[in-house]
């Protein structure tokens, strides 16, 4: 504490020091020419205490303007609470670290006050600065491909290769999209503010992020002359605040939706899947998903991409790459400048408050729509080939962790019964589900 008022202190002085050297050497040259001065010139500049007075009062008043104490509102105060609780939610309860750090760092970064058009170029809308150069891979949708790829290189689908009708449990999460889309329209947003808004229920933040960023920018123009709003920064950190909340969300809904009889059934060990299979996939399925829905193929193209890297078995350093350093550097690149768009002028509005609520509501209802779609498998299923319904809750995209809270909660019931393998399955099933869910939402409302 001793420390930090004394380098305020220090910093105050010479900010004094410096205005008041400033003001004396601008009155010094406005009465002295090339030559000599003359003697009552001297004098007039002897006499000027009073000015150079008014020189240090103006220097202070002029500093205290652009400190964050003068500028500081309730909304910039109320944004850097966020920011620490998201810090405090990744550290304290290991929730999401790798995305909540970024985030909460980036939000104190957005809403350290300054000077709004004042040429500083500091803030994360003002063009020139370094974080708005930064966010144009947000803006732009460059980020979450890049993100995909590295999805893809670290993606095993050794589990859904060996028990392809898990898909459909992937495919039953994305109601809650669809449900939400209906539900923002119902609220008042247009249909690309709302298809943006509804892709939160896939509990994918690339994916949202990546709608957003074409659909809810703040720049496009509907027939009617409506501008779209820029709701890029209040779809993100939705999506990402609900995906590191996985573990406290899903587990009431799994409990409340499921029998303790339907928790502890066991379902068969995936079978072996050869390399030809593994490699196949991929190819495969970037044919067939990207025919299927070519909006999506930025995503889609880059997670099969990297699968493929992974799988073929000669382009291990590349795969190694996109799985580690690169997917890292743009972790780091997205949570920051996405935390840092969370400027209170900007994001501290009444449709921020509504986009928080409709994403709770679309990941519950995707949590359920796994699980009942699961219950309804079994009910044409026949006895030993039944799949236990906690995996249905994985279908959402939060990978891996909707998988790990389907292994946690089957443990519960029966501590011998390991779901992990097979959650997977609808979990990566989920990821291809919610690209392919917003390429179609892109290709009708863009």
């Amino acid at each position: 504490m001793k420390r930090l008022i004394t380098v305020i202190g220090i910093v105050a002085i010479l900010s004094i020091i410096w205005s008041f050297f400033i003001k004396g050497n601008t009155e010094i040259q406005s009465i002295t020419s090339p030559n000599e001065v003359t003697k009552a010139e001297v004098v007039n500049n002897t006499n000027a205490t009073p000015q150079k007075e008014h020189g240090v009062i103006a220097g202070v008043e002029t500093f205290m303007k652009y400190t964050g104490f003068t500028n500081l509102t309730f909304g910039h105060a109320v944004m850097i609470c966020v920011g620490l609780f998201f810090i405090f939610l990744a550290v304290k309860y290991d929730y999401e670290p790798l995305l909540l750090v970024p985030i909460g760092t980036g939000v104190l970064i957005g809403n350290i006050p300054f000077v709004l058009n004042a040429g500083l170029q500091v803030g994360i809308y003002e063009s020139g600065s370094v974080l708005n150069y930064l966010y144009f891979g947000v803006v732009k949708g460059v980020y979450p491909p890049l993100i995909f790829l590295g999805i893809g290189a670290m993606t095993d689908f050794s589990s859904l290769i060996s028990n392809p009708k898990l898909v459909l449990l992937g495919a039953a999460a994305q109601l809650g999209i669809f449900i939400t889309f209906l539900g923002a329209l119902a609220l008042g947003f247009n249909e690309p503010e709302a298809g943006a808004i509804g892709i939160i229920g896939g509990a994918d933040g690339p994916t949202a992020i990546f709608l957003s960023s074409k659909l809810a920018n703040g720049i496009n123009i509907l027939a009617d002359g409506t501008t779209v709003k820029n709701l890029i920064g209040p779809i993100a950190i939705a999506a990402y605040s609900y995906m590191a909340l996985v573990p406290v969300i899903q587990p009431p809904i799994m409990r409340l939706l499921t029998s303790d009889r339907e928790r502890k059934i066991r379902m068969k060990p995936p079978r072996a899947v050869s390399k030809v299979e593994k490699i196949m996939f991929p190819i495969i399925g970037l044919l067939l998903t990207t025919f299927i829905s070519p909006s999506a193929l930025p995503l889609l193209g880059m997670l099969f991409f990297g699968n493929i890297l992974k799988e073929s078995g000669v382009t291990e350093r590349l795969a190694n790459t996109a799985r580690t350093s690169l997917i890292d550097i743009v972790t780091i690149l997205l949570g920051l400048t996405v935390g840092a768009s969370t400027q209170a002028d900007v994001f501290l509005t009444s449709e921020s408050m509504l986009i928080f609520v409709l994403g709770a509501l679309s990941f519950m209802f995707a949590t359920a729509g796994g699980l009942v779609f699961a219950k309804v498998m079994n009910l044409f299923l026949k006895e030993g080939f039944k799949i236990n319904p906690l995996i249905g809750a994985a279908g959402v995209s939060a990978v891996p962790d909707s998988a790990r809270v389907a292994q946690l909660e089957g443990l519960k019931a029966d501590p011998t019964n390991h779901l992990l393998m097979h959650a997977m399955a609808p979990n990566v099933a989920g990821v291809i589900g919610s690209a392919v869910a917003a390429g179609i939402l892109l290709s009708f409302l863009a």
